[in-house]
């Protein structure tokens, strides 16, 4: 029981291992802390220096709020125009997700006076995957630092983001690694950055672990991401993290990716079958899916749109036990999860949804 305290790190030490087996990176390249917004912003006072000439962070228009307000904040900080600095790239006109072709289009066209590109993993509003080798091979030959924000792509799909050469990455643990509401995040850093790139404020346990409790108040940072920890991280959220990450570590993400794509695309399949647009009846409810049909364009969450009030729908699938969740202005985002979600659960879910729209219209 003494070997639960989290300075002497048994369990703290377990739950980074475990981090890393579902961020696909190395050991010195991720660590708990903080939460997401917070980690962002240590992460961009670190690595977006502006200059005259390169001065644009690129993301997505319709990015999560909390990193679109994020980068207008690091904008103003350093007193630049966020009209000017903010580069925002939208879907085509009539189209839900974005094109990654066109997306390489700007990081070629904009990249020499853009700093950060800064994307999801995965859109949290449409479900789209990004194609994040390629997006940050482009963003590195024209010298920008590319990061990503992975809040709904770990536990989600495989990542190796080592491997892909991206910067810096921040996420939460309270969706697909089920933490809970506010739970513990995590930041990466490339290794290759570790010697380079600082933080720029600094705290306790940021100092190396060897010599931090000499508390000789003679700072000797850790290297990598680790030097950007701040203080000691709540003991009771490492523990609901450290308990979900001990089931993942019962299997593997490829695993758990093999079966996801089986169990979105059986939900997908229903779907298409039973509430798809009827031109013989064109009065009877319908349902589109807007995230890409396409497995290597998306994880295990599927958006719905509805031909009739959403908000109807959504509470008529609350009141049956559906946990789902709805985003303005028209959305259902319905995620089967392969850790604990079954092709029955899918199942079940499709003659519900059917009670659902009919109780709503």
């Amino acid at each position: 029981r003494g070997k639960l305290s989290i300075c002497k790190t048994p369990i703290f030490t377990l739950c980074s291992s475990n981090y890393r087996k579902a961020k696909g990176a190395h050991k010195e390249e991720v660590a708990l802390m903080n939460g997401l917004t917070v980690n962002l912003h240590l992460l961009l006072l670190s690595f977006f220096k502006p200059t005259a000439n390169r001065y644009k962070i690129l993301m997505e228009a319709k990015a999560f709020p909390s990193d679109h307000y994020a980068v207008e904040s690091q904008l103003q900080l350093h007193g630049l125009s966020v009209e000017r600095s903010m580069l925002l790239i939208e879907p085509r006109k009539g189209e839900e997700t974005l094109r990654t072709e066109d997306i390489l289009a700007v990081i070629e066209k904009e990249g020499d006076s853009i700093a950060i590109i800064l994307f999801s993993g995965v859109q949290y509003y449409t479900g789209q995957l990004f194609d994040i080798p390629r997006i940050t091979k482009a963003g590195h030959k024209k010298g920008c630092f590319v990061g990503f924000d992975m809040a709904h792509a770990v536990g989600n799909i495989e990542l190796h983001l080592h491997d892909w050469g991206v910067d810096f990455a921040c996420w939460c643990s309270y969706k697909y690694l089920n933490s809970g509401a506010g739970g513990l995040a995590g930041a990466y850093i490339h290794e290759k950055h570790s010697q380079t790139v600082r933080p720029a404020l600094t705290g306790w346990w940021g100092h190396e672990y060897k010599t931090r409790f000499l508390m000789e108040n003679k700072l000797q940072l850790s290297h990598g991401i680790n030097g950007f920890r701040l203080s000691n991280p709540p003991i009771f959220l490492v523990c609901a993290l450290q308990a979900s990450l001990e089931v993942f570590a019962q299997t593997t993400m490829k695993h758990l990716r093999k079966k996801s794509i089986l169990l979105t695309g059986y939900l997908e399949y229903l779907i298409k079958h039973y509430y798809s647009e009827d031109e013989q009846d064109p009065e009877k409810p319908h349902v589109k899916i807007i995230t890409p049909s396409n497995i290597e364009e998306r994880g295990c969450q599927l958006t719905l749109t509805f031909s009739i009030p959403v908000k109807a729908v959504f509470k008529e699938l609350e009141k049956r036990g559906v946990a789902c969740d709805m985003r303005e202005p028209n959305a259902l985002r319905v995620a089967p999860v392969p850790l604990y979600n079954s092709f029955h659960d899918v199942h079940r879910f499709i003659e519900i949804l059917g009670s659902a729209i009919t109780s709503a219209e």
